[in-house]
């Protein structure tokens, strides 16, 4: 029988639930650790242990388990050359990313129930604000749209400040499979800025990828107050260091006003898998706790987020190596150490940008578990003390 290695009076305090959790979690990790040892048969018998109580419809513990199994049995398949056996996809989404285009209902659902994107979002547009300041001609340069929304609130505002402002454009990348769908997003902006009479151009720039871009492509004008807009998309590119670098070369030589990079606060790229696993089990176990607050269980949504979004990038991160393992977030210390190397400088978020965080933050009954904390000269957005996003702005020091 299972035992805890610290005694069973350790766990006095606890329900017997939750020392059953504790328990649970426990076997991952020994799991976990034996993968990692290439000790696959013993691994395995672990795994099945824990297959006897996670569920991917239990308790927040019990759904993380759930998919932190499936993502181990991945990495031995890889690791040994015996398939996984491939189960029914349990939401109808055949291949496709739920959370690749804003406009579906799950992104939308979770961004109107989880405060973090809005929090970040209307920090993020209160920065832009407070460097364009009354500028006449305002260009925006998205670097991953996604759904856009956060743009209609820039627009509202830079006609309630400035009734004196020509021109708003707004570039957004876009891949060949990703055009229509910010097509849509482009039209849908449109027609917004026609209800506010705010003039406004909106331009998409299809590349084969983001890092090709180059500095006639961005077309800014010199009368044009600049700034660049980077949702959780750097991240991306930091198992392809030189495409990231190309890009901020690129927006280097156009010199924003500002730059606005939103990010994930994890260090999810450690070369030891042991302790890469131990930084997903509690980076996403914070944000499955958050989801038992903020949606009920049987919310479809919220089994769409866990297992198929959440379930891909765990799976990605503790299953892939090498040029697969596209999942390698790295922490707000990383990130400045990085761009420091472009001659980079940090600016203060503004005590309006802290107070359109909370103004936001707010407006959701799960407030008092959302923590918002200034790390330096940015906001890291966390549940319960746990740090999920941070949002950080920066120039470009010109020699």
């Amino acid at each position: 029988m299972f035992t805890h290695p610290y005694g069973s009076s350790a766990f006095t305090p606890l329900s017997i639930d939750e020392i059953r959790e504790v328990e649970l979690v426990y076997q991952l990790l020994t799991a976990a650790e034996r993968v990692g040892r290439k000790q696959f048969e013993i691994g395995s018998k672990f795994i099945a242990r824990c297959g006897w109580v996670a569920s991917d419809d239990g308790t927040p513990v019990e759904r993380l388990v759930y998919y932190l199994c499936e993502a181990l049995q991945h990495r031995i398949g890889k690791e040994t050359g015996i398939p996984v056996p491939t189960k029914l996809k349990k939401f109808g989404l055949k291949n496709e990313n739920p959370m690749a285009s804003g406009t579906n209902p799950t992104f939308l659902a979770c961004h109107q129930t989880i405060p973090f994107s809005q929090v970040l979002q209307f920090c993020g547009i209160q920065a832009i604000l407070d460097q364009v300041g009354t500028s006449s001609k305002v260009h925006l340069i998205d670097i991953h749209i996604r759904s856009g929304v956060q743009w209609t609130a820039m627009m509202q505002a830079l006609v309630d400040r400035n009734s004196e402002i020509t021109c708003l454009k707004l570039t957004a990348f876009a891949t060949l499979s990703d055009v229509k769908k910010v097509e849509e997003i482009g039209k849908r902006l449109e027609s917004f800025a026609k209800t506010l009479s705010l003039p406004f151009v909106f331009k998409i720039l299809v590349l084969p990828d983001i890092s090709e871009v180059k500095k006639e492509q961005f077309e800014v004008q010199d009368d044009e107050a600049v700034a660049v807009y980077c949702q959780v998309i750097l991240r991306t590119m930091v198992s392809r260091p030189q495409s990231l670098e190309n890009l901020m070369r690129a927006i280097q030589m156009i010199n924003p006003l500002v730059i606005v990079v939103s990010e994930v606060e994890a260090n999810h790229n450690s070369t030891s898998f042991v302790k890469r696993f131990t930084e997903v089990l509690f980076f996403y176990g914070t944000y499955f706790d958050c989801l038992e607050v903020c949606m009920s269980r049987d919310d479809a949504h919220r089994g769409i987020l866990e297992g198929v979004h959440f379930a891909d990038g765990m799976k990605n991160i503790v299953a892939d190596e090498g040029d697969e393992r596209l999942n390698r977030s790295v922490n707000m210390n990383t990130w400045r150490l990085f761009f420091t190397r472009f001659g980079m400088v940090e600016i203060a978020l503004s005590e309006s940008c802290v107070y359109q965080a909370n103004l936001v933050l707010q407006q959701f009954s799960c407030a008092s578990s959302c923590t918002l904390e200034v790390n330096g000269k940015c906001l890291v957005v966390g549940w319960k003390g746990t740090p999920l996003h941070s949002l950080s702005t920066w120039k470009f020091v010109q020699e």
